[in-house]
């Protein structure tokens, strides 16, 4: 059994500013295994859009899409699928407002539309444009993942699909969407129920908005120095910056590496 679990945000934690694993990162990875640890990804991305950094760290845990798929040991452990009838009503919402939306799951992405903030938003994260899809895409696989362009209608998403759908304002140009009531905390407690990891301790490393359940639901929530000023008032510990060795600092901090 391990001796600690460590859930990871991505972007803006264990990623550099351009999204890319450091090699720092990935020998911090390998101590907390030496250590007994478990090092575990918790982030809005798909399995889809990150094998290189499952590559160089050698995670075979993921927590993905903001908790509505899990994997433990390189097996799905769970998943949960957004309704595609509610798809459809939230691209025709979206597209009053000439927002697109992007759908996800774990082998791939498409985006109704190539509008500005999308561009924006994938230059934000370092990932490629999605390609243009129609309904037929989303009604045929297990869509567990989205994004909606939008600079300031958080309010108008959530009054018309609150109900149904949960939202995290995850970058100036976008919000996430899962499906309704999943988090990274939901996430993380299907995934030690499932796997029978309970009774061992956890962190967590984050930054944005969608770590917020994350960090109160494990035992030692770590917020970065570059994190929100309204995230890090969720914080046990504040480390330094992602690009100024917070994650090293952080695991040292805690004497898990």
């Amino acid at each position: 059994m391990y001796n600690y679990l460590v859930f990871f945000d991505l972007d803006a934690t264990l990623f550099d500013n351009n999204s890319e694993i450091t090699p720092e990162i990935a020998t911090a990875m390998d101590q907390i295994r030496t250590n007994g640890g478990l090092p575990i990804i918790a982030s809005g991305r798909t399995l889809y859009e990150i094998p290189v950094t499952l590559q160089k760290t050698k995670i075979d845990t993921v927590i993905a899409s903001n908790g509505d798929y899990g994997m433990y040991q390189n097996q799905t452990a769970f998943s949960r699928r957004i309704n595609p009838d509610t798809i459809d009503k939230l691209a025709a919402f979206a597209a009053e407002f000439g927002n697109s939306v992007t759908v996800l799951d774990q082998r791939g992405k498409g985006s109704t539309a190539h509008d500005e903030l999308l561009i924006k938003a994938c230059k934000h994260v370092h990932a490629p444009l999605p390609k243009l899809v129609t309904t037929n895409y989303w009604h045929q696989r297990p869509i567990d993942m989205m994004f909606v362009t939008n600079t300031n209608l958080d309010q108008a998403y959530q009054e018309a699909f609150g109900a149904v759908l949960s939202f995290y304002r995850n970058s100036p140009f976008s919000i996430d969407v899962v499906d309704h009531g999943a988090s990274k905390a939901t996430g993380i407690e299907q995934l030690i129920r499932t796997e029978q990891l309970t009774g061992i301790p956890t962190y967590a490393f984050g930054d944005g908005n969608n770590d917020i359940p994350m960090l109160d639901y494990v035992d030692h929530p770590v917020v970065m120095g570059n994190g929100l000023p309204n995230v890090k008032e969720h914080a046990e510990f504040i480390t330094t910056a992602n690009t100024n060795h917070g994650i090293v600092k952080g695991l040292q901090h805690f004497d898990l590496i």
